[in-house]
């Protein structure tokens, strides 16, 4: 059971979908925070500014028209004409602070009288009929309220103009005049609209700022970022001298200098591998060589004990005939041994020709005296260029661990195939496909990985078994030598028997050019091509050893 990912995971996961790069995340990142801190600063001035904008303009104008008031209309007679109201308006708008004005009260002929200093501009219509509401409502007058009227006043838009209009009533013995004043706030509306602008143009200029410093501080922090991921990629690739020159005393010179450390470290510690392995190879090859001339000689002393042992004492042939199997079982170790030795040491070498695969497979079955044994289905005249000794290894060793643990009819079957993509051998194109499929109880499935390791045997009871455990893991050395591969797997539902599958290019004149050119360099050790090479013998060559190779491999 897993966790489920957390929110910060799922947001992390998608802003890494959508911004691939560190570059980009951190100016994005940059820019995010630089346009958040210059509009809320931006936003914070103009809400300011407005507001100290605005109640300016509105207290001048409410002072100046509550002092015209008092002053004007405050003096007028109890009985007046509409004319001398009118004159009274006019003379209040005359003020510096630019408002029309309206007043309102009874004529001496008993009529309401309602007059503006510009009746085009400002009617009572004009005022809300709140305002108007709030403006004659009479208040008990007492401490908290030492006057029973006072002054109001509401901003409202009129054909899409800001305005301010306020109202006032004359204390004193009804009736009283009422005026109301209509001040323009359009000037202050152009200030702030284009202070507005100046914010605006400030914050992008910020954000355009922001995200070249991001940029300055991406190239900066990545640039060694960049030179340690190219440091590891050369490390990854083997080139374990690889170093970062380290300057400064930042997070990046530390990580610099562990990366330094850790190179160094595991350069020592490959150092020592290569030379254990060395060392072992060398062991191996020196012990297979000493080896080769002793058994040369037993070989030959039980070849002669197999001739006369019809003569022998039957109280002593079983033990001369258990000496000759265990002889030949040594000889085709000390071969095997000789033969992993040179794939180890690199020194494995493809000698080509044309084979005419039928008869290759045909051949080595042949050979062997397996031809009861096994099924052939292949086609004359398929054609490939591969070296015909390493094939004829390749498929005793399959066929007799086919004969030896799965059981007869053995049935190899040969076909070829088009590879546009390379999938399955080296360089893609024509592939030569042999399966050898047997008739037993199949491969236990925890045996399948381990079909193709050296000395691996799937039963412990039997660690004496004729195979050596070398013969399945040559096999695939000579595929692989050919850019091929082996594969094993069970018969489908319903069938029995194991499948082993091999894949050869039927051209492997640019694998063998290849490994010519790079395998050119001398070995490790030095030696183990001196010793690989003498005596010319090679597992798979006789009949003989090669049934008996890797019996016990994946079964």
């Amino acid at each position: 059971m897993t966790d489920a990912p957390s929110t910060g995971g799922r947001l992390s996961t998608r802003l890494a979908g959508v911004l691939p790069t560190l570059r980009l995340r951190l100016v994005v990142v940059f820019a995010l925070v630089a346009l958040t801190a210059a509009v809320s600063a931006s936003g914070i001035a103009y809400w300011l500014n407005r507001d100290a904008v605005l109640t300016r303009a509105q207290n001048a104008s409410l002072n100046d028209f509550r002092k015209a008031m008092e002053d004007n209309a405050g003096n007028l007679p109890r009985k007046l004409s509409c004319q001398e109201l009118r004159e009274a308006a006019a003379k209040m708008a005359r003020s510096s602070q630019n408002y029309q004005v309206l007043l309102i009260d009874r004529a001496e002929d008993g009529k309401t009288c309602a007059t503006a200093s510009n009746e085009d501009d400002f009617t009572l219509a004009d005022v809300p009929p709140q305002l108007r509401k709030a403006v004659a409502k009479k208040r008990t007058v007492d401490e908290k309220n030492k006057h029973p009227y006072h002054l109001y006043w509401q901003r409202i838009t009129l054909d899409g103009d800001p305005y301010l209009v306020g109202g006032a009533k004359v204390v004193g013995d009804e009736p009283t005049p009422t005026g109301y004043l209509l001040k323009s706030l359009g000037p202050e509306r152009d200030d702030l609209n284009s202070l507005a602008w100046s914010l605006g143009i400030a914050t992008a200029l910020a954000l355009i700022g922001a995200m070249l410093l991001a940029q300055a501080a991406a190239t900066t922090v990545l640039r060694p970022v960049r030179r340690l991921g190219d440091a590891a990629r050369r490390l990854g690739e083997g080139k374990l001298e690889t170093r970062l020159r380290v300057s400064g005393t930042d997070e990046l010179a530390q990580l610099s200098r562990t990366f330094n450390d850790a190179a160094a470290s595991l350069e020592q510690r490959v150092a020592e591998l290569s030379a254990r392995e060395a060392s072992s190879r060398r062991f191996v090859a020196d012990m297979s060589h000493e080896l080769r001339t002793p058994m040369t000689a037993i070989s030959a002393v039980t070849e002669v004990l197999e001739e006369e042992q019809e003569n022998l004492d039957p109280m002593i042939a079983p033990a001369v005939q258990l000496v000759v199997s265990e002889t030949r079982r040594l000889n085709d170790l000390v071969e095997n041994l000789m033969e992993v030795t040179r794939f180890d040491a690199g020194t494995a070498k493809l000698v080509l020709d044309d084979v005419d695969v039928a008869d290759q497979v045909t051949a080595c079955i042949d050979a062997r005296a397996w031809l009861d044994a096994v099924e052939l289905d292949a086609d004359r005249g398929i054609m490939a260029q591969l070296d015909p000794r390493r094939l004829d290894v390749i498929l005793a060793n399959l066929i007799g661990n086919a004969l030896k643990h799965g059981g007869s009819p053995v049935r190899v079957s040969v076909r070829t195939r088009r590879r546009e993509d390379g999938a399955g051998v080296a360089g893609g194109g024509d592939e030569l496909v042999i399966e050898v499929a047997d008739q037993g109880p199949g491969i236990p499935e925890d045996v399948l990985p381990h079909v193709f390791d050296r000395f691996y045997k799937a039963s412990a009871s039997r660690p004496r078994s004729e195979g050596s455990g070398l013969g399945l893991s040559i096999a695939m050395e000579n595929a692989h030598i050919h850019g091929g591969e082996i594969t094993a797997h069970n018969a489908p539902d319903g069938e029995r028997g194991a499948v082993f599958t091999l894949r050869l290019p039927r051209d492997a004149r640019r694998i063998a050019e290849e490994r010519e050119s790079g395998d050119g360099r001398e070995s490790d050790d030095g030696h183990a091509d001196e010793h690989a090479d003498e005596g010319g013998s090679d597992p798979g060559g006789d009949a003989r050893r090669s049934d008996g190779r890797d019996q016990e491999g994946g079964r």
